[in-house]
């Protein structure tokens, strides 16, 4: 798969994300402050990462910011873009398996290394529930343009 992974600043565990994602055998795009060339602020990155996603560059995102909270909100401003804050494991394949997220969304101030990996492999084990199709597809129909 394809993974693009964003991140504003390059604190914490923001550094090794790539890596990570890429030995466990995924293709990664990087924005923000892991792409010298990018805005590293936290909306446009977020933003910037969220629309890969959405527009089928990757096929899913993990984006990260000092608290994980601001990338979830500018994520979840684009379209088809269900982005979920977790903070450990069970949270992250839950989001997965009941809310069919595509973006994974963390805290780099208060993941450790030990967590990521635990939130790796059970965002990347996890699929989507057939039985929560019509709350997804409910979700989704909350989306609605500016104006």
């Amino acid at each position: 798969m394809k993974i693009v992974v964003s991140a504003d600043t390059l604190l914490g565990i923001a550094a090794h994300l790539p890596g990570w994602v890429s030995a466990l055998g995924h293709e990664v795009i990087v924005r923000g402050a892991l792409d010298p060339a990018a805005d590293a602020q936290w909306a446009p990155c977020s933003a910037a990462a969220a629309s890969d996603v959405a527009d089928g560059r990757a096929d899913l995102g993990i984006i990260c910011c000092t608290t994980g909270t601001g990338a979830s909100i500018a994520a979840n401003k684009v379209s088809g873009i269900r982005a979920a804050l977790c903070t450990d494991a069970f949270t992250a394949a839950g989001a997965r398996k009941w809310n069919d997220a595509n973006v994974l969304c963390v805290s780099l101030r208060l993941t450790s290394e030990a967590v990521m990996k635990e939130m790796l492999d059970a965002w990347f084990s996890a699929q989507a529930e057939p039985s929560q199709a019509a709350n997804v597809a409910y979700v989704n129909g909350l989306e609605r343009p500016y104006g």
